[in-house]
């Protein structure tokens, strides 16, 4: 994107090699500056393949955008605003992609205020850094498809790790509930649009994978937002399910009218909103008079799940919360024992 920019200001044609799992938003973004766009590969190496065969068909100049020395230099000015803004900073947590970035700000920390933290964070579906780190070189990674697409580098690039393997102190890897928190986070409390590699940094934090960071003055880098709305949405209800307020349960109820008028009023007076329900009759392991319900429903936080979850039980309708280990056989089990001691005035409309 920023090659796009500057190509359009200097004047210079820019091609844009992109995998197919680059936002679209990132896509249109660098067709409004003008760059001729090309979609190749399942990921960046493959679109580096790529990128490549057009360098000698067409004999354009490759720029490498994590692993070039002068692009690691520009990604050190990062670290270097960071030092200008908060000189007495304790720790920086970086995201790590192809590694350009944080091998630039690890110079410039390690240089300037060697006493700084530099932490290097990377989802769990692409830890390519991790990898290199345990193999002492650079390998082919495994690639998941992860919320942190932008970090989706099955291979870091060899002049990134070289010039970050000594320089960094830690390396954490993050699941993808918690980037969806993070992304989440930082759109509530700090009102920012982040895309989900530029949140790992939080995600890392949010784990508690950084302990020894507590009370202490910490800079993450919020380095990206092309994140596509239709994705934002879905990262948005990822991260209410992470957080406990996006709750899925399975109840049994009676088939007969108004046996789940008892449910939706429970639900009411407890103050949980339905957002989703879905009745299952086909393959219930239980009586022909009853029915099973899956819901989704938001609530203000983890406790206010737990209440809404309990009074259910205590009025009598056997639930089970979808994230409980509990087996589908010992739940009908329990359905069909329970339903039998269900009052009366639960069955009426």
């Amino acid at each position: 994107l920023a090659l796009a920019r500057h190509g359009k200001r200097t004047g210079v044609p820019v091609t844009v090699v992109m995998p197919t799992v680059a936002p679209m938003t990132k896509v249109m973004n660098c067709r409004e500056y003008g760059a001729k766009v090309v979609i190749a590969g399942k990921h960046i190496v493959e679109a580096k393949g790529y990128a490549d065969e057009l360098v000698e068909k067409e004999g354009l100049t490759y720029i490498n955008g994590y692993d070039h020395p002068d692009i690691i230099a520009g990604a050190g000015t990062v670290g270097w605003e960071a030092l200008e803004q908060v000189p007495d900073m304790d720790a920086i947590v970086v995201p790590v992609g192809g590694a350009g970035l944080i091998a630039g700000i690890a110079v410039v920390m390690k240089t300037l205020k060697p006493d700084v933290q530099v932490i290097g964070v990377e989802p769990k579906l692409c830890a390519s850094y991790t990898e290199a780190v345990k193999a002492g070189e650079v390998v082919d990674g495994v690639t998941g498809a992860t919320l942190a697409d932008g970090l989706a580098v099955p291979r870091v690039g060899e002049n990134a790790f070289k010039t970050a393997r000594h320089r960094v102190d830690k390396m954490i890897c993050v699941d993808e509930s918690s980037i969806a928190l993070a992304v989440l986070r930082l759109c509530e409390v700090e009102k920012c649009v982040v895309e989900g590699g530029g949140a790992t940094g939080l995600a890392a934090l949010l784990e508690n994978e950084c302990p020894e960071l507590k009370g202490k003055k910490v800079v993450l880098p919020l380095c990206g937002g092309n994140i596509d709305i239709t994705v934002l949405g879905r990262v948005i209800e990822r991260g209410l399910a992470a957080d406990g307020r996006l709750i899925r349960f399975v109840s049994t109820v009676s088939d007969r009218p108004g046996g789940i008028n008892g449910v939706t009023k429970i639900l009411s007076e407890q103050g949980a909103s339905i957002k989703e329900i879905f009745h299952e009759r086909a393959w219930l392991q239980s009586n022909v008079y009853s029915v099973q319900i899956k819901c989704v429903i938001e609530v203000t936080d983890r406790e206010h799940g737990i209440r809404v979850h309990q009074e259910l039980i205590n009025q009598g309708y056997p639930t089970l919360m979808m994230n409980e280990s509990e087996a589908g056989s010992e739940f009908s089990a329990q359905s069909q024992q329970k339903l039998g001691q269900v009052r009366p005035h639960d069955l009426r409309i």
